[in-house]
């Protein structure tokens, strides 16, 4: 199985990449192909509200001159994504608003792509906001039909300079747990991903 991580800090080697790193760590040991992408700092628009996805179903984001196509055919071909951002303003940073707008309406428009497919976050904070940045983050599983694996507490770690968040072994702990929980899943969902429920079969419309 293939997880995918995706760093929307530009820091590099910063805490929310740490953070993504130690997700990871058990799900490697676990046999996963893992993949960590850096998005922060790259170049990636936000929505324009064109509707193409929409009228094209191909998959794809009209807009075909930044990251968000690249990024895209890896969360399709993920069995897992976890996203990770810094708190800025008490929000997700600009790289992360931006992949949840255009890869979640390229998703829905294309038979919800992402439906099923694990998702997980990890935030690093200074000190407050953290829990904003989750929940925006889980918006984009959540209204996709993605399986959200709980852990010990929210997905955060604290920390300001490279490295910091290392000291902060409740965090830490909870990383672990989180890559170890996505394993879990993972092995129970994939035998029966084609019976997962498709959004509407309660109205007839599946």
């Amino acid at each position: 199985m293939y997880v995918l991580a995706i760093n929307g800090s530009p820091r590099k080697g910063g805490n929310t990449e740490s953070m993504l790193q130690k997700v990871l760590e058990p799900l490697e040991s676990a046999g996963w192909e893992t993949e960590l992408y850096q998005l922060g700092g790259k170049k990636i628009r936000g929505c324009m509200a064109c509707m193409k996805c929409w009228e094209n179903k191909d998959s794809k984001c009209v807009v075909d001159n930044d990251k968000l196509n690249e990024v895209y055919e890896k969360m399709v071909r993920a069995d897992a994504i976890v996203i990770g951002s810094p708190t800025y303003f008490a929000d997700v940073s600009t790289e992360i608003k931006a992949l949840i707008d255009r890869a979640g309406m390229v998703a829905l428009a294309n038979d919800r792509q992402l439906a099923g497919k694990i998702g997980g976050a990890a935030v690093a904070v200074r000190r407050g906001g953290a829990t904003h940045v989750f929940d925006s983050i889980n918006h984009l599983y959540q209204i996709n039909g993605m399986v959200m694996p709980g852990s010990t507490y929210w997905n955060m770690g604290y920390g300001l300079n490279k490295g910091e968040v290392l000291n902060d072994d409740e965090g830490i702990a909870n990383m672990n747990h989180l890559g170890r929980t996505i394993d879990w899943l993972g092995k129970a969902i994939k035998p029966h991903l084609d019976s997962f429920p498709k959004a509407g079969e309660q109205y007839g419309e599946g």
